[in-house]
């Protein structure tokens, strides 16, 4: 970092010039200030955007060893559409110290990869600013206090728009319901003035918005989406005043502003919509990531607590936790018992109980009393953090077909203008008096607004449908590959089956029961922590069997657990060798623990991997769905295809090296079948990369994590097949999306240059349809 950043005087922007603040002057205490967007004013603080403190909380190394390459997670203030983000994009590429910006028009978040020794990132905000748009860090847009001046603004340009409109409305109707003459002309005319007057506000106030945008991509030789709404707009208010100031001219009698105020109504009123619905459509996203709280209590050495904001916490601080609070960061717990939310790891409603030393997440909800809590891991290193990240990248991915909509939109709104004038010049040689209004329906009718909507509103819905069950999505274009599969492959070890061990069968030596054998063993059992031990011990204590009197406990590494009965006799838990017990040829291959004592031996316990709940039922619907199953592991051959048997895969594939699951899984691409690998181990990092789309398990490796396009957190193998159903109505929904916004373009534009389609039931239409493919997408949120 520049050392220079700190000491240079803050930086505002205003009115479209750099200018040093004053010395002296105060800066607020949150680092921005507000936006006039009606009046093209910004005044941010950009200095705030280098201080190394702020850029903590969404600007992160991409070097681990110091270098000055980082990537950046912004949102974009000002955007309304695919052109928007193109222009970002095209600004932030073009400036050194750039070497990638990627812009989602729909959740308008920017992922931004700079080099820290070329650029600093105010300079970024400053040519951003210049372009007519503003940079906000992703916690800041995210903040209540924003959202409510966002929804203000527009619910204000709202109201006075429709209240304009319904006066408008009542000086326009006596000339629709009566016959030309029935009007005396200078009440004709007063009723014109009237309506004149009550469109000022409606176009120098409520449409400021989408003169602003226009304004600021002709300056920078770009048509927006907002260029053709604002030339209507203003074409139709400066023909109706001409009208108004001189009946007789070249432009006629005809007034529209009721159309003018009704058009300008039903935009806004599908923005806001759009605005909500879009906020609806990543709420969970937003959620997830703005969970944490702004500040903490910390413990002073004196006992008492303090107030401290979260970035001022280090490993080893005690805070405490309210009830209804979440945990500001990964620790231990220090009172006996806590109530604890952890849907944010497991996807699951039911809390959960944690005992004292036991370990508790930050973002996870304390639902009891006041807790103590010492902390392990701040910040980036919490699991809190990982997840964020995980579902910041999936925010501002753009899918493909969201890509080529996005190309699309751009040339389509010059074919736009260029259409609206080629019906204007026809239709003046027929009838000037409609020349006006069809170059104007034109232009709104054809508005892409629907068509840059289609794809991103239902992959995110998506996406955020799937982030409440506790599914992240890294990549959305993964949905796309996800519903074309035909193929699931299965690890087996922690993902079929759980990582741990549980007792199958126990056999006993004549005199010995079941009880006694379970006393023993599970004494001895208690203080290993040897997978086979534990499996034992919790036999016991599900069982509700007393534990016996041991006393001398030594584990042997390898062999097993020694201990010493009351009389002085040893006792032994572990291997047939360490036990004194023969082996017998018809064990098989299942891990087996022998109990043994001075006379010889005891009892033999025959343990397995349990499988995981829902693995067959997880199976068998995706064979309903008509996906073939593998099972591929490194394991044993005879325990996988117990494994697979046992859920039901079609087929096994046993003792494969990390190189023969590769191969096993080349062959079946090369089978033309588009596979989906679920998985969970360090050796599973390949395989995962290499299948045509991915699951991880919540607690796999972080190789593992880092190489698939979906998480599951709860470990549930039915979210896999959820996800596949989820994904499948997804792209279900883009094409219906796509389908429509191509259909009304085809039906509209007809009836537009064919002067059947007034200029406000072109704004109702295009309105209508904006709101159409964005709640189609948000049926995807609520499955």
């Amino acid at each position: 970092m520049n050392p220079a950043v700190s000491a240079a005087p803050p930086q505002r922007w205003q009115s479209g010039v750099a200018r040093e603040a004053p010395q002296g002057a105060a800066t607020p205490a949150s680092g921005w200030l507000g936006l006039q967007r009606g009046s093209l004013t910004v005044t941010d603080d950009f200095a705030v955007l280098d201080d190394p403190g702020e850029q903590e909380v969404f600007t992160r190394a991409l070097d681990a060893e110091g270098g000055s390459e980082a990537e950046s997670l912004l949102v974009v203030q000002g955007m309304h559409c695919a052109a928007c983000a193109d222009a970002v994009e095209s600004v932030l590429t073009a400036l050194p110290g750039v070497q990638q910006a990627r812009v989602q028009a729909a959740s308008r978040r920017l992922t931004l990869r700079w080099d820290r020794s070329q650029t600093q990132l105010s300079r970024l905000a400053r040519a951003v600013g210049e372009a007519g748009y503003r940079l906000l860090p992703l916690q800041q847009a995210l903040s209540v206090s924003e959202r409510q001046r966002e929804t203000r603004q527009a619910l204000w340009r709202l109201f006075v728009a429709g209240f304009c409109m319904m006066q408008v409305m009542m000086y326009a109707w006596p000339a629709y319901v009566t016959s030309p003459g029935d009007i005396p002309p200078d009440i004709e005319q007063l009723l014109r003035w009237a309506s004149w007057v009550i469109s000022l506000p409606v176009v120098f106030f409520a449409s400021g918005p989408f003169f602003a945008s226009a304004w600021r991509d002709l300056r920078h030789a770009r048509v927006g989406m907002d260029t053709p709404v604002s030339i209507g707009i203003l074409v139709t208010f400066l023909a109706s005043s001409a009208a108004t100031f001189d009946p007789t001219g070249p432009w006629g009698s005809e007034v529209w502003f009721d159309s003018l105020t009704m058009f300008v109504f039903f935009l806004l009123g599908g923005r806001y919509l759009e605005h909500k619905a879009r906020d609806r459509t990543a709420g969970a996203l937003d959620e997830l990531m703005n969970r944490l709280p702004q500040v903490c209590e910390r413990q002073r050495p004196d006992g008492g607590y303090e107030s401290v904001s979260l970035r001022r916490l280090r490993a080893g601080d005690l805070v405490r936790v309210r009830a209804g609070q979440a945990f500001p960061a990964d620790g231990a717990l220090l009172d006996e018992v806590a109530l604890v939310d952890e849907a944010l790891l497991t996807g699951e409603s039911h809390p959960v109980t944690r005992s004292h030393g036991q370990a508790v997440v930050a973002g996870s909800f304390n639902l009891g009393g006041p807790v103590r809590v010492r902390v392990q891991r701040t910040g980036a290193d919490t699991r809190f953090a990982q997840i964020v990240r995980l579902m910041e990248q999936a925010s501002v991915e753009k899918p493909r077909w969201a890509v080529l909509a996005d190309r699309v939109a751009a040339p389509f709104l010059v074919l736009v203008l260029l259409a609206a004038a080629a019906a204007g010049v026809y239709w003046w040689q027929i009838d000037h008096t409609q020349a006006l209004a069809v170059a104007v329906a034109v232009l709104i009718v054809t508005c892409p607004c629907a068509l840059s909507l289609a794809t991103p509103a239902a992959m995110l819905a998506s996406a955020g449908a799937l982030a409440r069950r506790g599914v992240l999505v890294r990549r959305l274009q993964a949905f796309e590959t996800l519903a074309r599969i035909d193929a699931v492959v299965f690890d087996k070890t922690g993902t079929l089956t759980h990582d741990r061990l549980e007792l199958d069968a126990l056999v006993t030596r004549e005199g010995v029961n079941r009880e006694q054998a379970l006393a023993l063993a599970g004494a001895l059992a208690e203080g290993s922590l040897h997978p086979a031990s534990r499996a034992i011990a919790a036999s016991a204590a599900s069982a509700g069997i007393a534990l016996a009197a041991l006393a001398g406990h030594e584990e042997r590494a390898g062999q097993g657990m020694q201990a010493l009965r009351p009389d002085g006799s040893w006792v032994r838990l572990g291997s047939a060798a360490f036990c004194g017990v023969p082996v017998r040829p018809d064990e098989g291959d299942a891990p087996q623990v022998h109990l043994g004592d001075a006379h010889g031996w005891l009892a033999t316990f025959r343990l397995r991997e349990g499988l995981r709940e829902d693995a067959a039922e997880a199976v068998s619907a995706l064979r309903a769905l008509g996906v073939r199953t593998w099972l591929l592991s490194g394991d044993r051959v005879m325990a996988a295809q117990r494994v697979g048997q046992a859920v039901g895969v079609d087929h096994v594939v046993g003792g494969a090296s990390p190189e023969g699951k590769l191969a096993e899984l080349a062959g079946l691409q090369a089978r033309s079948l588009t596979v989906a690998m679920v998985g969970d181990g360090l050796n599973d990092g390949p395989v995962l990369a290499r299948a045509d789309t991915s699951f991880a398990l919540g607690h796999a490796a972080p190789l593992a994590q880092a190489q698939s396009d979906f998480i599951v957190q709860g470990g549930q193998v039915m979210d896999v097949v959820r996800t596949l159903t989820q994904a499948r109505a997804t792209l279900r929904t883009v094409r219906q999306n796509l389908a429509w916004a191509a259909g009304y373009n085809a039906v509209s534009v007809p009836l537009a240059l064919a002067g059947f389609m007034p200029p406000s039931l072109a704004g109702l239409g295009m309105a209508a349809s904006s709101l159409l493919v964005v709640g189609n997408a948000l049926r995807l949120s609520r499955r």
